[in-house]
């Protein structure tokens, strides 16, 4: 017998796939869950779409950010609700909204009662639930050993930091927030977000809420090698615009362009280069099981 309960698995990330499997049955008593694989040619969101067909009531996503992402797109605009069991490195939206990461904990959550609806952000045919950027925060993730950060997890991007900062020059950006006037910068990159937070607890939007109907958009423009200790402490107390390193811009849509192609992202993956990035927010488009 089917239990309504359907689990989208990132078998690339998962240690024991197993152990896994036997834990969310478990904890689904006599009924029976569906499993659902994703594949690199489809990472999520066939398989999500396949689950809603086949009447799941509820898809727990176990992958990372990028399988979090794909699955969240699919299931935007329905009342299927999702829960994450997070395996990846970054575990973002998890982090952010204080979903455990440990595995039993994380279970306990999604087989919850508790729910939150959140806002899903769109870019053309890509959605997401945690951050875009073009410019300097998709070349980090780009110039990231991804083998290093299986190992030792977010500390790898410090290889990346080093390899970014040579090769991100700075840009001309043109940002337009819902209706309001262009606004011209020279900066290195331009991130959208839905929440705030990065890994290691550093808060880089700190207003950015996921249910507020509201995109936060973050414009890193140091202009000097004595601008960024400033950025960082700024970062650190969680308040990076206040000084001139920094702006912070919130909408419902913005649309971000650039005079040369740059590298883009979405929720921690690179996807290449380019001169545009535009965003609108999908108002409270997701059900999330979560904690009170």
């Amino acid at each position: 017998m089917s239990s309504g309960v359907a689990a989208v698995l990132n078998p690339a990330k998962i240690e024991d796939l197993a152990a896994l499997k036997a834990l969310i049955t478990e904890h689904c008593g006599d009924e029976r869950p569906s499993w659902f694989e994703t594949t690199p040619e489809d990472t999520g969101a066939g398989q999500t779409a396949a689950a809603i067909a086949a009447g799941a009531r509820l898809v727990l996503v176990c992958g990372g950010d990028g399988t979090v992402a794909a699955c969240a797109g699919a299931l935007a605009g329905t009342e299927v609700a999702m829960a994450i069991v997070p395996v990846g490195t970054g575990n973002l939206l998890a982090r952010n909204l204080g979903i455990p990461l440990e595995l039993g904990d994380a279970l306990k959550v999604a087989f919850g009662a508790d729910e939150r609806v959140i806002d899903v952000l769109e870019a053309a045919e890509q959605r997401f639930v945690v951050m875009a950027g073009l410019g300097f925060d998709a070349a980090l993730i780009r110039d990231t050993d991804e083998k290093l950060k299986l190992r030792i997890g977010w500390l790898a991007y410090l290889g990346g930091l080093a390899r970014a900062l040579r090769r991100s020059p700075r840009a001309r950006f043109t940002i337009t927030v819902d209706e309001g006037l262009p606004l011209s910068t020279d900066a290195i990159g331009v991130l959208v977000g839905n929440v705030g937070q990065l890994e290691a607890g550093i808060t880089l939007m700190p207003d950015a809420s996921p249910d507020d109907g509201r995109l936060d958009v973050i414009v890193l423009a140091p202009r000097t090698i004595g601008d960024w200790p400033a950025l960082v402490w700024r970062i650190l107390r969680r308040r990076p615009d206040a000084g001139r390193q920094a702006d912070i811009l919130r909408g419902k849509r913005v649309v971000i362009s650039s005079a040369v192609a740059m590298p883009i992202e979405f929720d921690g993956d690179f996807r290449g280069e380019a001169t545009e990035l535009r965003v609108e927010v999908l108002p409270a488009a997701l059900v999330l099981r979560c904690l009170p």
